[in-house]
């Protein structure tokens, strides 16, 4: 890996705020009694630095991965060394654990956006555990497909809707209001945005332009809507 890591064979050096994270993620809220003493027996955790390798594509798969904090962005890239982004991975998000049942082979990058701590687990251990244990393979099943679904979706959404409708869902998805002025603060950079909703930077300010006809305005990271209510007649 390009950054140092802090590694560690339990989640007793977690801060409590990582811990609350963790616990919440959904393979592991469902585990209870040896099935999570298990699974937790199986982790470990890292620091990286921002712009820090996770992994690369291609790489064997040693594990799955937990963000705890900061954001994680997956990626490919194209033999002209064109990057398109995957998926960015919030706290709580989980990522890898489809290399569980298949190839032993990374398929995407995964980098660090900015500092952030991660928990891993190991692949062999965890299947070999899901084997013996049916609560363990349900927790993982029902996590696979929560991720199918997911990509099922943002496919759809590609195919569905405009870059101005893309930005809008997102600007409401985190809207603290139904309706009249709101604000909202990006958690990452409008580049790593673009990426998140399929868009080139360059199309992604464009969408941003043809909103302020409805009231939105950026700054920065910073984004203020005049109505909520009208935002969603995009």
């Amino acid at each position: 890996m390009e950054a140092t890591a802090i590694m560690m064979n339990s989640n007793i050096q977690l801060t409590s705020r990582d811990k609350a994270v963790l616990m919440k993620a959904p393979f592991l809220n469902s585990l209870g009694g040896s099935s999570l003493v298990n699974m937790l027996a199986t982790m470990g955790v890292q620091t990286l630095a921002a712009r820090a390798t996770v992994f690369r594509e291609g790489e064997n798969a040693e594990a799955f991965y937990c963000v705890l904090s900061g954001y994680v962005r997956l990626y490919r890239l194209s033999r002209d060394g064109r990057e398109a982004d995957i998926r960015i991975c919030a706290p709580g998000d989980t990522f890898a654990e489809c290399l569980l049942y298949t190839d032993q082979k990374y398929p995407f990058h995964a980098q660090a956006t900015e500092t952030c701590t991660i928990a891993h687990f190991d692949l062999e251990a965890v299947k070999s555990l899901a084997e013996h244990d049916p609560e363990v393979a349900r927790a993982i099943m029902a996590s696979l497909s929560r991720h199918l679904l997911s990509t099922m979706e943002c496919v759809a959404n590609d195919r569905l809707f405009t870059a101005p409708q893309r930005v809008a869902n997102y600007i409401l998805s985190r809207c603290p209001v139904d309706g009249g002025p709101a604000s909202i603060r990006l958690p990452f950079q409008k580049s790593l945005l673009a990426g998140m909703l399929g868009l080139a930077p360059e199309a992604l300010s464009r969408a941003f332009s043809s909103l302020r006809k409805t009231g939105v305005t950026v700054r920065g990271r910073m984004i203020q809507v005049v109505d909520v209510q009208a935002l969603r007649q995009i």
